[in-house]
């Protein structure tokens, strides 16, 4: 199997995506003609106590997580033709929602649907930052409204897909992690996008065999200053890395990468098979 079969599918990012941005349209519906500034704060902020809304977040919860599921389903089984004990995975497959799988999809599914609950008060706090800052230039109620209607779609679209791009990447690999786990795969190889667009501390994450007790911080790794705390492939914000877990260790060439303990160093097989 190829190792982008590993990697999160765009199209259920996207479906995520327009599902949060479908938010914004309809709270701009609900500002639109509002004059004064600190109506269409008060107007924003009601979707926090609005129970429609609530249920909504919980159905883009599930759908995007069960989406990530169902996926990375068919990528295991395809793994477990690979594996020297591949039963194992099949039946792993079949009872995993029984055990620490089925409670790593709950919570998943939980932490996004709060994540979209949150949505509004985080587009509250930037309208609150606007309205002091266009306040204190003395410009008038008026025109600051008119602003914040005109800059909404663009605030929550670009909300949107960090939440999409970041929250999808981030279940995907925790939803790999999970049944790694539960099957007894100890390690991951980290893979990037491999583009152009893939940022320097994570180009050099590529293709490292990591443990998922012994997460890195790449950004430590290449010495940036207030490098944020170790994490997994996929699990920063705005990231597009992914872990493909070593299933089967014919199919990995040695010596190869391998973190530990903060330190990136070459292993052969043997050594390796002793860590």
């Amino acid at each position: 199997m190829d190792h982008k079969d590993w990697e999160p599918k765009r199209r259920l990012e996207i479906q995520f995506q327009n599902a949060l941005i479908e938010i914004g349209k309809h709270t701009q519906g609900l500002i639109e003609g509002l004059t004064d500034p600190f109506d269409i704060l008060a107007t924003v902020k009601s979707l926090l106590k609005n129970m429609v809304f609530h249920r909504y977040a919980d159905e883009m919860a599930t759908k995007m997580v069960a989406g990530l599921f169902s996926a990375g389903e068919k990528t295991w089984r395809l793994a477990a033709r690979e594996n020297s004990n591949g039963r194992v995975i099949y039946d792993a497959l079949r009872r995993e929602l029984q055990g620490p799988v089925g409670g790593s999809v709950n919570f998943q599914i939980q932490r996004n649907a709060e994540i979209i609950k949150s949505l509004p008060l985080d587009i509250a706090k930037q309208i609150t930052d606007y309205i002091s800052e266009e306040t204190i230039k003395g410009r008038r109620a008026g025109a600051i409204a008119e602003d914040l209607i005109l800059r909404f779609p663009d605030v929550t679209k670009s909300k949107a897909k960090l939440i999409a791009r970041t929250e999808a990447s981030k279940t995907s690999t925790a939803l790999t992690q999970a049944r790694a786990e539960n099957v007894g795969l100890a390690w991951y190889r980290w893979r990037s996008s491999e583009d152009g667009r893939v940022r320097d501390s994570h180009r050099l994450m590529n293709g490292v065999l990591i443990k998922w007790t012994d997460p890195p911080s790449p950004e430590r790794l290449e010495g940036l200053k207030n490098a944020p705390a170790p994490y997994h492939a996929g699990c920063v914000w705005n990231c597009r890395c992914y872990a493909e877990p070593v299933v089967n260790l014919d199919y990995v060439k040695f010596p190869v990468k391998v973190y530990r303990n903060g330190v990136i160093s070459m292993v052969n097989r043997s050594d390796f098979e002793q860590i």
